[in-house]
């Protein structure tokens, strides 16, 4: 017996069937080559499955969730918690009704070690109790393959795929750090089926017939023959791939979904129930019209949360010290209101788990007499000194913060505004992943009057690569929300006025000087709206500024002559629209794109 180089740690996701569990957890400690460590999901069972697994002498950590999870958060939990804390380079999964045969990992890695590249995601062949291939977890082959690639797979006896399911895969590090996790929300069914395809879009995943795992379900089959109150998930969840994931390219898309309805049509049909199961597709159609929460969100109060907030805003390998000093930047004018000043003071110093080392308060000229009162008693709010910078005179957004800049006293500055609310977490969520990073951004969570009733919760890119693609089209951070690099900031020429639009200019300056971005998909800010917003985002001067942006846009080279036209058509357009058409264009596409529910 050897054990692994590279370091492979498993994952078993447990759920209320501790007689397998054990079978499983037997199959690795016999592997002729054993994994580094061994990592137990405990679904939150009802049987005996957590204390079993804690008992096992192959298993070196159990944690249990608060709730079920599903197979997507159960695994979602996994992968996390062994790249961040156990930090493995490839991690094998499997649930707890999958008994590895005693040369299932050592197959996958002479695959892997044979294979001339690096493949993402190497797969085992499940057969059932009787020795058949499990046709559930044949994966799919990869179709179109450069016969290239095809030959070299062919020489070490293997097939090249597609997707797979989570029934013994083993997946490198790599890929995990640059496309994340599992998606949490899908909860049970295609979760699989989307992670391997994203992960294997434009990459290697290798099928290893001589890696084999005994898959011992209680039927031999298909597992949506039937699938009863669990069609609700195949139908949300195919609903958001087609339409909300990058898995899948335009083509696969169309085969993929016209595939589906071919087939619910057929599983309708064969049902005992079709009434119930038609029942059952529109509450999933319904449910798939609304985007998935974020990962870090679902998995929020779990014992992995730190974990995955990690590994989901890929930066892992750049975690910062807690204690690097920041300094906290805002600004007030004639039209903030003196009780929501406060309160928005009071949310980025006092009830902030970690404080800030510096606090600077730009009063962007005169203000009136109950908000002066508020601003001299800035100190005694907050609780520990205020920075104030006075202009004479009103001089906008852009001029203020500028001011406010020249007095920073720190590399890294957060921003916020005078009346939003700063949940207690954020600046202890935000700054250690600034390590390796210049500018991120967090969801916000749209309120009215009261901040503990969320609107609509505005999510946007997690990863670097797709913020910079949707900045060629909207702003892609929410600006009371980021925290920077102020030599990122300068590096980009800083902030330049441009009416209500002096953000996103500097984001697209910051992104096209080079800066390394990141978004946390949880809502780190309560977005104060109120009434006037829709009016506040159209109208002539909001139309000129647009006009001016996406000159600017095309002047840097940032966007092409083609998105510069679809920009001043769609979003110029959108400015001079009547306000209550503006509002519904503006939710309702929102609420298909990067809104959900609060």
């Amino acid at each position: 017996m050897k054990t692994t180089n590279p370091r492979v740690v498993a994952v078993v996701v447990a759920w209320n069937r501790q007689d397998l569990m054990i079978q499983t957890l037997n199959g690795l400690a016999c592997q002729t080559t054993v994994p580094q460590a061994v990592v137990v999901i405990d679904n939150a069972s009802t049987d005996n499955s957590r204390a079993i697994a804690k008992e096992h002498e192959v298993v070196d950590e159990v944690l249990t969730m608060p709730e079920n999870l599903g197979g997507a958060g159960g695994f979602a939990a996994g992968i996390a918690r062994a790249v961040n804390h156990w930090n493995a380079d490839l991690v094998w999964i499997m649930d707890d009704d999958t008994v590895p045969t005693d040369t299932a990992l050592a197959g996958l890695l002479e695959a892997r070690r044979r294979y001339p590249g690096q493949p993402a995601i190497l797969v085992s062949k499940a057969i059932w109790t009787d020795g058949r291939e499990h046709p559930m977890n044949r994966p799919r082959p990869r179709p179109l393959l450069d016969p290239k690639l095809a030959r070299r797979a062919e020489e070490i006896d293997t097939i090249p795929i597609r997707t797979a399911s989570f029934v013994s895969i083993m997946i490198d590090r790599r890929a995990i750090v640059e496309d994340g996790l599992p998606k949490a929300d899908y909860f049970l069914w295609n979760d699989d089926f989307e992670y391997t395809a994203r992960l294997l879009r434009h990459r290697v995943g290798l099928y290893v017939p001589y890696s084999v795992v005994v898959h011992k379900t209680k039927k031999f089959g298909d597992s949506s023959a039937d699938p009863g109150p669990r069609f609700v998930n195949e139908v949300r969840n195919k609903l958001w791939m087609y339409t909300r994931s990058h898995a899948l390219n335009p083509v696969e898309k169309a085969l993929y979904s016209g595939k589906s309805v071919l087939r619910w049509g057929l599983t309708v049909k064969n049902s005992a129930d079709p009434k119930a199961l038609l029942v059952f597709a529109v509450e999933g159609i319904k449910q798939g019209t609304r985007p998935p929460r974020a990962t870090v969100e679902v998995l929020a109060h779990t014992p992995v949360a730190h974990d995955v907030q990690i590994v989901e805003a890929d930066a892992h390998l750049a975690f910062a010290n807690e204690n690097e000093p920041f300094t906290v930047l805002t600004s007030v004018y004639a039209g903030d209101d003196p009780q929501q000043f406060e309160r928005a003071l009071v949310s980025i110093t006092r009830e902030q788990q970690l404080k800030p080392d510096q606090v600077v308060l730009v009063q962007d000229g005169p203000v009136p007499d109950a908000l002066q009162e508020s601003i001299d008693r800035a100190t005694e709010i907050a609780g520990q000194p205020i920075d104030v910078v006075r202009l004479a005179e009103n001089q906008g957004l852009a001029c203020a913060l500028e001011a406010g800049l020249k007095i920073a006293k720190h590399e890294i500055i957060a921003r916020a505004d005078a009346d939003d609310v700063s949940l207690p977490d954020r600046f202890a969520k935000q700054l250690p992943l600034m390590r390796g990073r210049d500018l991120i951004g967090s969801a916000i969570a749209e309120f009215d009057r009261n901040e503990n009733q969320w609107g609509m919760i505005r999510v946007l890119p997690a990863k670097h690569h797709a913020i910079a693609k949707t900045a060629r089209f909207r702003d892609p951070f929410n600006h009371p929300t980021v925290v920077m690099r102020k030599s990122a900031l300068e590096r980009a020429g800083g902030y330049q006025h441009l009416d209500r639009m002096e953000d996103y200019w500097l984001f697209a300056r910051m992104i096209a000087s080079g800066a390394r971005t990141a978004n946390i998909e949880e809502p780190l800010v309560a977005y104060r709206v109120g009434a006037g917003a829709y009016a506040r985002r159209g109208g002539r001067d909001l139309f000129d500024s647009e006009l001016e942006l996406q000159r600017n846009l095309l002047r840097i080279g940032f966007v092409t002559p083609a998105q510069y036209v679809r920009n001043v058509v769609i979003r110029a357009g959108y400015r001079l629209i009547p306000t209550v058409v503006r509002k519904t264009l503006y939710q309702g596409v929102g609420t298909l794109s990067w809104f959900r529910r609060g």
